[in-house]
């Protein structure tokens, strides 16, 4: 089923790890380096008092509407790897890898409450950005979600690769396992999304999610952008009420 498609997984890899290094040293006006003196961690911190109500509108400053910050909001309706309302007042950009534990934890334990309280209001927008710094199999997972988004399961695809904490390189991600994570997601034709692991413009998405990442100076992921504020690392659901809270209040 695989055989011949070692030279395009290995160029994706290449294309990835080009983008990432060599457009990690531009400025886009002013915007690389944004996530440096981010704060944060990327391991869950407690909260501390000033997290704990619900934000002081003087907290952030809303970054304005004209802002080459803001047009890294994609917005589009048919973006399978994005969930909530396009013409949502807050956008939040995650900067992931599907072999990072972290962002497995963020995932199960963070992103609910989040989609409860502002994804389901109509408040926030979640656009998800493949960022695969640990290798083949990150990327081969970054292709696979991508290809399971193409046939309307990037979602289900995106829960079960995260649903467990797995060690790097364990063969989750191997091309046979992509496949095993495609069917738990009820992708419907595994022929296609087979086919659609090496497409060209899927691999072209993979690496234009890279260098974005790479342009803004992401380091680690799970690393967010909430219209243009950074947050770093699985932090407490409070972290993301106090950078939600305040834009959300200004835009109203």
């Amino acid at each position: 089923m695989f055989t011949g498609r070692n030279s395009r997984r290995n160029r994706s890899v290449v294309v990835i790890a080009l983008a990432t290094l060599v457009v990690g040293a531009m400025v886009i006006s002013g915007m690389a380096g944004l996530f440096a003196g981010a704060g944060g961690s990327s391991e869950p911190t407690a909260p501390t008092d000033a997290a704990e109500g619900p934000g002081d509108t003087d907290a952030v400053t809303p970054i304005p509407g004209d802002h080459p910050i803001h047009t890294l909001a994609r917005r589009d309706g048919d973006d399978p790897l994005a969930i909530g309302e396009p013409d949502a007042p807050i956008v939040m950009l995650m900067y992931a890898d599907f072999q990072c534990a972290v962002c497995g934890r963020w995932v199960r334990e963070i992103e609910p409450a989040l989609i409860d309280e502002y994804v389901d209001a109509g408040d926030l927008r979640i656009e998800f950005r493949n960022f695969p710094i640990h290798g083949p199999e990150s990327d081969l997972a970054a292709r696979a979600a991508r290809a399971a988004g193409e046939q309307g399961r990037f979602r289900e695809f995106y829960e079960a690769a995260y649903a467990v904490d797995t060690h790097r390189d364990s063969g989750r991600f191997s091309e046979e396992g992509v496949v095993g994570l495609a069917r738990e997601a009820g992708v419907p034709d595994l022929d296609r999304f087979v086919a659609d692991l090496d497409r060209e413009e899927i691999v072209e998405s993979v690496a234009r999610d890279a260098e974005e990442a790479g342009m803004l100076g992401v380091a680690v992921p799970p690393s967010f952008l909430i219209n243009g504020h950074a947050v770093v690392g699985a932090q407490p659901a409070d972290t993301f009420r106090d950078t939600i809270d305040p834009l959300l209040a200004a835009a109203r």
